[in-house]
């Protein structure tokens, strides 16, 4: 059942066995579990069904004190489907889709070159829940190795050394969250799905360790409660992180916050600009097709370049991924070509303009494989510089039938990579208040040195491992002494509510469940010790998984 959250009667209180706070893909994934169990289950949405709400949207504003991180509204939908209403991958006309990953096996050890890291468990414990949440992605089978998807025709590099490697990405479909699910979810008899329904407070006993009610409010002024036997947050890693430090009439700093850890250690994914790597011959562009965004065998892939796990152990670096996009010379700014050496390839830049109207003919035909390649292509042939975004978001430069050594002459690098856990990138409460009267949430954040160092010297070892494969040359591009930033995160909100056995070190356990709190659990990004290069979606929801098993558990009394 799904019921508009302003229609429930002022100051009433809804009965339930389990409240879950955000229906993104943390929440509806919990969701999904508990359908046709013998307890209910009430699944709070902020936003509404099909499309963005202003009014509900500005509730994601955030007071800004820091560099490099944002957490802007655009980027945290308020809607029934959370952020896979935003993720922008064309896997076709009428699917979008987000790039997964799992965290590698150093991600989840204790560095002693990474401070605070360390997770509660290993990779290899985490696997089974990988497996069903790829199902649940609507993605191919757990096989992020190269040698998994690579053919005669597509080959994945190789290197001199084990420091570099191929990993492969796949793509989840967005659509089946705000489609399929809602469906599936709207039909269960034990679940009660509202929208528009914003929680406002976690009411405690007077002792502070269990949480008895989620007070609610809507936008248009409307008041209720949810009483609960079990809470999960499944709102973010800012929304989980806000309700929390709201919610301290027991607690004055709030729920879980007894350590003052609940809004420390935020991290994200900075997206860096590496600069180019010139190969050393043009024929490589047509053996590339692993690192493009394509479909194979029903699952849509894409290779990049990362660090090994052995490599990481060893010389003590930071995870960093490495995207590469063929690049045409005189397509990029006036700057960047500066710097490059001519190319031993030159571009047959009049061939390829009479080349044009048939190769846009050639593209339109293959629009429901490659989505808006056309698109993209145009902005090639206008010798406009491509946004990052775009190239992130299509794929199928592969698929061209020119010949690719001809219309290319570079790889662009683009990077994802990885934060070090800094307890002063933070989250706190600000002093401005929203519609519903709530004290806005203030970020706190910088870029370390530690962070830039990881760069830097995953550069050299790029550069090392192309020029002794016999790839190309990489030639690193810097705005003075600064990275150039392609978008300042990827809004990747990891770590505001640490997991540590520790409850001095962590605010939730090793099962996700707030330190002395008795029925409050988190299911969110928000519980990462460390995030890795890894987009985390497929971990977030390996994580609901986990938790689902659990609660029903705890349902049954059986734990």
């Amino acid at each position: 059942m799904i019921i508009d959250g302003r229609t429930v009667t002022n100051n009433e209180t809804i009965t339930t066995d389990i409240c879950i706070v955000g229906a993104g893909p943390a929440g509806i994934s919990l969701a999904r579990e508990f359908v046709n169990q013998d307890f209910r289950v009430c699944l709070l949405e902020s936003g509404g069904l099909e499309t963005l709400d202003r009014s509900t949207q500005s509730l994601g504003e955030a007071e800004i004190a820091g560099e490099m991180v944002q957490i802007a509204p655009e980027n945290r939908h308020r809607q029934f489907g959370g952020n896979s209403g935003y993720w922008g991958v064309h896997l076709s006309q009428t699917r979008q889709g987000v790039r997964l990953v799992p965290l590698d096996e150093v991600d989840f050890e204790q560095r002693d070159w990474v401070p605070y890291s360390g997770w509660p468990f290993n990779r290899e414990h985490l696997v089974p829940f990988y497996e069903r949440a790829q199902t649940v992605m609507g993605s191919g089978p757990f096989a992020y190795d190269a040698e998994d998807w690579e053919t005669t025709d597509a080959p994945q590099m190789q290197f001199k050394s084990d420091r570099l490697q191929t990993r492969m990405f796949q793509f989840g479909v967005g659509n089946l969250f705000i489609d399929q699910y809602r469906r599936e979810i709207g039909r269960a008899n034990n679940i009660t799905t509202l929208f528009y329904a914003n929680a406002l407070e976690l009411e405690t006993d007077e002792t502070g360790a269990k949480i008895e009610r989620v007070k609610v409010g809507c936008v248009d002024g409307n008041r209720f409660w949810v009483a609960a036997k079990l809470v999960i947050l499944a709102a973010g890693g800012v929304e989980n992180t806000h309700l929390l430090l709201l919610s301290n009439q027991t607690h004055p700093a709030g729920v879980g916050n007894q350590r003052d850890l609940v809004g420390r250690f935020f991290m994200d994914h900075p997206l860096v600009h590496g600069g180019m790597i010139v190969p050393f011959n043009p024929q490589i562009f047509n053996r590339t097709a692993l690192y493009d965004l394509r479909e194979v065998n029903g699952t849509a892939i894409m290779g990049g370049l990362t660090l090994s796990n052995a490599a990481m152990r060893r010389e003590k670096l930071l995870n960093i991924a490495a995207w590469i996009f063929p690049r045409a010379r005189r397509c990029l700014p006036a700057g960047s070509r500066s710097s490059l050496k001519p190319s031993r390839n030159s571009i047959m830049t009049q061939q390829l303009d009479r080349g044009v109207t048939k190769l846009l003919q050639d593209v339109g035909n293959m629009a429901e494989e490659v989505g808006n390649l056309a698109t993209l292509v145009r902005d090639k042939v206008a010798k406009k510089p491509m946004p990052y975004w775009a190239t992130l978001a299509d794929g199928g430069w592969s698929y061209l039938q020119a010949d690719k050594e001809r219309q290319y002459d570079l790889f662009e690098v683009l990077h994802i990579t990885e934060q070090v856990p800094d307890p002063n990138n933070r989250l706190v409460l600000g002093e401005g208040t929203d519609l519903l009267g709530r004290q806005r949430i203030k970020h706190l954040s910088r870029w370390s040195q530690a962070d830039k160092n990881g760069i830097q010297r995953a550069w050299q070892i790029l550069s090392e491992e192309l020029r002794q494969a016999g790839i190309g040359k990489f030639v690193p591009q810097m705005d003075g002494d600064d990275f150039i930033v392609a978008s300042a995160t990827a809004s990747h909100h990891m770590g505001t509510t640490r997991m540590h056995i520790d409850p001095k070190q962590g605010v939730v356990d090793e099962h996700c469940k707030v330190h002395g709190v008795s029925n409050l659990f988190i299911a969110s990004s928000s519980v990462f010790p460390t995030g890795g290069y890894a987009n985390p979606t497929l971990t977030i929801v390996a994580l609901a998984l986990r938790l689902a098993d659990r609660v029903k558990l705890i349902m049954s009394n059986r734990l």
